[in-house]
């Protein structure tokens, strides 16, 4: 044991520089992949958490059209054992919210008059201010995190509703944790106000007054056995709004889903070329020990105990590299959460984090593995016979193979000295170049696809139409239908020399009760329907295949219902809108991620009750915008809220490119640093052994500059060739990984906007970090005389 000790610590401190760099790989590629592996189980567990808590709905009914007796469908659903339904919560829609005398964009907000808690199923959950909740006091209200938090209000703050017939103030008396409205993304936001409040505010509107009811099952999968029985009811499919746990749940999970992929692949990636980097050092160590190994054999030392050596030499290095990179994963796997799930947090009970197990069970796999490829190196050392060690340093048919003449150094006389130099740092450490093109093209790659993740976000309104949404220059909002002259201002927009068009949007709810091919009628559930009076060709909806419905008798379908259904272009579909059975032609297929490719779009001619929410404006030059935005809220304000589209996109996603700015900015620094360090490393290591080489051609009279920048030019263009395969990696090859991650939340088609002087911008950095490290190890050049070298030898 001695004896292995000895050797084990000679080997830690003879090659101090490779097993600090090893130490080093080890440490981050266990920093991420535990952050990774903590995100992703904490996201969910968070939710899990507070979900119950709240006893969080597995479905909400929401009945806006009347089409449904709403007091027979409570009492029906709270009959029913194994499933506990909230109270019927009443509300009215309202859009107009101003805030520190700004008016917030893209904003949905249902006014609702609270029960007295609990409401059985759905609760608000203490987010700041009060930690019981009971009623609204008159004259506050409480809002949901996701609105409070975005916009930086606190208990207290003055908020104004614009919609009415004149503007109504209410105080914050509370911000609450609303887990089925109040997620990532959402433009909803479910206001509780004061019983009295409501009735004053609300009461004297000619909105029709709709109902929510929350439903949470005690066996969430028996859920539609429940929902046959109560079509069986009814008598008929149920015709109005139904939101599964999966469309409630879904957003709370996709920013860290992209973020925990992105870095549990690279951390493999670093964790692989960890192992690689273990394989070449133990096998140029033994290469380099050859002749010593034998003689350790010839006195008695088995093959075991020499491999015993490494096992011990690696486990040591491991440990110490990932006990405080496991630790140093639990702070930074907090901050990502904390971040994204910033929804979830309260005052008295911020988002818990569970890192402790996953670091354990990652710290002892990635141990294992290391140990493992240890091992399968290490046992090159069962086949070195003591004779042939001792004799040659070397196998004999190594030995051989070494001898023999070669032909291509005939073929290198005739280049230069510093090309030939050059040429055999590349061919005479193959391995080292390989890895050194391997990490190249992952750290090029890497810099290259996060600039395109953040620039896509950034950019979006771009390419808005691939992501579901419009194209329009200009939407309007519309607050206060009632003071409004829809014709007059139509009449007005439409005449102004600057708009190429104007056409409007509402929303609608389809039931879809048979699906065709099935002679049994399966379940129905609600398709929600986006509604055109006008042209979806001049909004600028895009159809990933297919075209825009133009007749009464087309649809366009998302593509998840697209999947769920078994439908293509072409097809008959069979769907309910305002209660009447339609059977509609399918035109076309869409992706959009705000729903999740869940929905449908139709004509205005479908709905007879169509109250338009938003009118799009095209203009002939892009340029005016501004222009007559300004204008428009002069004229109709306060009955219109008129806007430039990217401003309604930049309200939903900008929080999207905050949240993964600072893991990925994180990822590019380490790979940056990791691939420095390796080329500095290895270029040190050759340097080192080929000194005298060096010493030789010095005597010929070449200067340490002349050398250095020959190996410096080897390295450059090693790291030029992995450079090229990154863009190439980055640009393509990510995104197809990513693009499978969010197919099922309906997106099968990334629009990523490619900047190519970006990307080969952060190509040029990289390239110039390498070259940077071969030039900062050929400084060892500078410190020694060559010729000096060469007579020592």
């Amino acid at each position: 044991m001695r004896a292995i000790l000895t050797l084990c610590l000679g080997n830690l401190v003879k090659r101090k520089l490779q097993n600090t760099l090893i130490s080093l790989l080890i440490a981050l590629s266990a920093l991420l992949v535990s952050s990774a592996f903590t995100v992703l189980l904490n996201t969910e567990n968070v939710f899990e958490d507070r979900h119950s808590a709240a006893q969080g709905a597995h479905e909400i009914i929401n009945m806006t059209r009347g089409l449904h007796d709403e007091q027979k469908v409570t009492e029906w659903w709270s009959s029913q054992e194994g499933v506990t339904a909230s109270r019927l919560l009443p509300y009215k829609p309202w859009t107009g919210l101003v805030f520190k005398e700004e008016e917030l964009p893209n904003l949905y907000l249902y006014m609702i008059n609270t029960p007295a808690m609990p409401h059985g199923v759905n609760n608000p959950l203490p987010g700041a201010g009060p930690q019981q909740l009971s009623l609204p006091e008159p004259g506050e209200i409480w809002v949901p995190t996701s609105l409070a938090y975005k916009y930086n209000m606190q208990v207290g703050d003055e908020l104004v509703f614009t919609s009415g017939s004149a503007p109504v103030q209410f105080k914050i008396g509370a911000i609450v944790i609303d887990i089925s409205h109040g997620g990532p993304f959402s433009t909803t936001a479910r206001i509780w106000m004061n019983e009295a409040d409501y009735q004053s505010t609300m009461g004297p509107l000619d909105t029709p007054e709709q109902y929510m009811l929350s439903l949470r099952f005690e066996h969430p999968e028996q859920s539609e056995a429940y929902w046959k029985r109560f079509e069986e009811s009814l008598g008929s499919p149920f015709l109005e709004e139904r939101v599964t746990f999966a469309e409630l749940s879904a957003f709370y999970f996709i920013m860290n889903k992209v973020i925990g992929f992105v870095m549990s692949f690279l951390g493999l990636v670093m964790i692989l070329v960890a192992l690689l980097t273990i394989g070449f050092t133990i096998t140029d160590t033994i290469l380099a020990n050859y002749r010593t190994i034998g003689i350790l054999k010839s006195i008695g030392m088995t093959s075991r105990r020499i491999i015993g050596t490494y096992l011990l030499q690696y486990g040591l290095m491991a440990i110490v590299a990932l006990v405080p990179s496991l630790m140093a994963s639990r702070f930074l796997s907090d901050a990502i959460i904390q971040n994204s799930l910033s929804f979830l947090k309260s005052e008295t009970a911020p988002v818990p984090v569970q890192a402790a197990d996953v670091a354990i069970w990652t710290g002892c796999g990635l141990l294992l593995i290391i140990l493992l490829c240890v091992l399968i190196y290490a046992a090159k050392t069962r086949h070195i016979e003591p004779i042939q060690a001792i004799r040659f340093g070397m196998s004999e048919s190594a030995h051989s193979r070494t001898h023999r003449p070669s032909t291509r150094s005939r073929l290198l006389d005739r280049w230069s000295v510093p090309a030939v130099i050059a040429w055999k740092q590349v061919s005479g450490n193959k391995k080292s170049a390989g890895l050194i093109l391997l990490l190249m093209s992952i750290t090029v790659a890497v810099l290259v696809f996060g600039a395109l993740l953040i620039n896509s976000v950034y950019r979006i309104s771009d390419t808005s139409a691939q992501w579901g949404y419009d194209d329009a220059d200009i939407a309007m909002m519309v607050i206060n239908a009632e003071g409004m002259d829809r014709m007059e201002m139509q009449s007005t927009i439409e005449s102004d020399p600057r708009v190429l068009s104007l056409n409007w949007s509402g929303s609608a709810i389809g039931v879809i009760a048979e699906p065709e091919g099935n002679s049994e009628r399966q379940q129905s559930f609600s398709l929600p329907l986006t509604v055109v009076e006008g042209s979806m060709d001049e909004m600028g909806f895009a159809s990933l295949s297919g075209r825009n419905p133009v007749l009464p008798n087309e649809i366009s379908i998302g593509i998840n219902i697209a999947r769920k259904l078994k439908k293509d272009i072409g097809d008959i579909l069979t769907i309910y809108i305002e209660g009447k059975p339609q059977q509609l032609l399918i035109t076309g297929t869409f992706q959009s991620i705000s729903n999740m490719s869940n929905t449908a779009r139709v004509t205005s001619d479908l709905v007879e009750q169509l109250n338009p929410d938003a009118g799009f404006i095209q203009l002939k030059n892009p340029s005016d915008r501004d222009a007559l935005v300004q204008q428009l809220n002069d004229r109709y304000g306060p009955s219109i809220q008129a806007l430039k589209q990217e401003v309604l996109l930049d309200s939903v996603f900008k929080e999207a490119a905050a949240v993964l700015l600072v893991p990925m900015s994180l990822l590019a620094l380490l790979f940056m640093a990791v691939t420095c360090l390796i080329v500095y490393t290895t270029c040190r290591l050759h340097i080192r052994k080929e000194t005298k080489t060096y010493g030789i051609y010095a005597s010929l009279g070449l200067t340490a500059a002349d050398i250095r920048r020959a190996l410096t030019s080897s390295i450059a263009g090693l790291a030029a060739l992995g450079s090229m395969v990154g863009i190439v990696c980055g640009a393509y090859a990510l995104p197809a990984v990513l693009r499978s991650l969010l197919s099922n939340y309906g997106i099968v088609k990334l629009p990523l906007i490619m900047a190519w002087p970006v990307a080969g911008g952060l190509a040029l950095i990289a390239l110039a970090i390498a070259v940077s490290g071969c030039w900062l190890a050929s400084r060892i050049l500078r410190r020694a005389s060559l010729r000096v070298l060469v007579l020592d030898a």
